[in-house]
């Protein structure tokens, strides 16, 4: 896939005049739709993780501007004797296992959604660290306000490459549209009820990316 370039990529009367309307009006009834959820999740959560209910990370957003991601705790507090925080997939509970894989975890960003930072559908917001680590093709993934949900994510979730992830972010980034927006978010609730695309029976996340292959051996 070329490169996607800032100049050359002309935005669409969707993208420019109606995606953010669209963004806050869905995100805002799907807030109020959800409420009752949102209050057993977080009564559950406390109950069996404890506080704070919400995870809290900063990530880079449009044009890599940072902001804090909200999330439904699934992890719990574990050090080792020297108190250094377990590894993940120690942490990592049954309970927190399925909130990872039926994606419930994810609703609080819809809060993101409200406040501006973040999309319904977009390049999913990875960590702040990674932005050193992207080559320039890569970076073009902060063109736009990173996503609940996107190209990448209804084309296998983290059962792809980080190679695959990108190029679904790039092309989604060319093809942004309401009808495009429409079929991913359909076909997002039909891959979170069937719970498809998970790479294996933990819900563990992906690799940490370390860069391209280019990058790593230059």
């Amino acid at each position: 896939m070329g490169v996607i370039s800032k100049i050359m990529r002309k935005k669409t009367f969707y993208e420019v005049t109606i995606k953010r309307a669209f963004d806050f009006l869905l995100s805002l009834f799907s807030l109020i739709l959800l409420s009752p959820v949102f209050l057993v999740l977080a009564v559950l959560v406390r109950v069996k993780l404890g506080s704070p209910v919400l995870f809290r990370q900063k990530r880079p957003g449009l044009n890599e501007k940072i902001f804090t991601l909200y999330k439904f705790r699934t992890m719990r507090d574990a050090t080792d004797s020297s108190g250094k925080p377990l590894p993940d997939s120690e942490r990592l509970t049954p309970f927190g296992s399925k909130l990872r894989s039926s994606s419930l975890d994810e609703l609080p960003g819809l809060f993101n959604i409200l406040k501006g930072d973040m999309s319904i559908v977009g390049p999913r917001p990875l960590l702040v660290e990674y932005l050193e680590r992207y080559n320039d093709e890569q970076r073009h993934r902060h063109d736009v306000r990173p996503g609940l949900t996107g190209y990448a994510q209804v084309h296998g979730r983290n059962a792809t490459t980080w190679s695959e992830r990108f190029s679904w972010d790039l092309k989604y980034i060319n093809e942004i549209s309401f009808a495009n927006d429409v079929k991913t978010i359909l076909k997002t609730i039909g891959i979170v009820l069937k719970r498809t695309g998970v790479n294996n029976s933990s819900e563990e996340p992906m690799p940490d990316f370390m860069g391209t292959e280019e990058e790593l051996k230059g």
